[in-house]
């Protein structure tokens, strides 16, 4: 069985150590490194082969937005997916770490359990991204969009619109598959190609491109 490689970046050495413990305890599992920095992560991101950071926002040298930004930036770190730490109610810029490359985040106080279950999530390549606190936060912060870096929705099939939009509001392929009348494989077909029509990197990006572009308007 493969083993997910999975890389700690945070400033405090006992939250890295706490986590290195939990994941290290998981069959599917193992830490490949821990980073103190931002920079650290980066290079660390590249030298150990990772397939998910686990990215604190808050610190020093290089925050984790800019080492987000450098990680998804790089070709050779194509595979490489990152998820993101947040204290949520002090934290404004996730939606800037999604924006940077981010394929979800977490917050800091999730149980043991959430967090590996998140890592296997990001890692296959979906969206951490919960329906009800992924609304109000993006409501939140999503006050002055930026233009969207892929492109619009306004290309996509109703149908497709429609999936977006559930999309956005943190559905799975299953609960979209049931709101819509689908098959769960006719859903994942419709991300998949929703995901390549709008260059998206993963389903946090559609989130963004979503909101961003009035699809879904933050609070409705």
């Amino acid at each position: 069985m493969s083993l997910i490689r999975v890389l700690l970046a945070d400033d405090q050495t006992l939250v890295r150590a706490a986590f290195a413990m939990l994941i290290g305890s998981a069959p599917d599992m193992e830490v490949v490194g821990e980073a103190g920095t931002g920079r650290e992560a980066v290079a660390l991101a590249r030298s150990a082969r990772a397939d998910l950071v686990v990215m604190d926002l808050r610190m020093p040298d290089l925050d984790g937005i800019a080492a987000t930004r450098l990680i998804a930036a790089d070709e050779d770190l194509a595979g490489v997916r990152v998820l993101v730490l947040t204290t949520y109610d002090t934290d404004d810029h996730v939606v800037d770490a999604l924006r940077a490359g981010a394929s979800g985040f977490l917050v800091k106080d999730t149980r043991p359990a959430d967090l590996l279950d998140a890592i296997r999530m990001v890692t296959a390549g979906d969206a951490l991204l919960s329906p009800g606190p992924t609304a109000r936060l993006i409501a939140r912060v999503l006050r002055s969009p930026e233009p969207p870096a892929t492109g619009g929705p306004d290309g996509l099939s109703d149908r497709e619109r429609q999936v977006l939009a559930l999309v956005a509001r943190g559905l799975n392929n299953t609960e979209i598959a049931e709101s819509l009348g689908l098959s769960p494989l006719t859903a994942k077909t419709h991300v998949s190609r929703i995901m390549g029509r709008l260059d998206a990197r993963d389903r946090a990006q559609l989130v963004i491109i979503a909101y961003e572009s009035g699809l879904v308007v933050p609070g409705s």
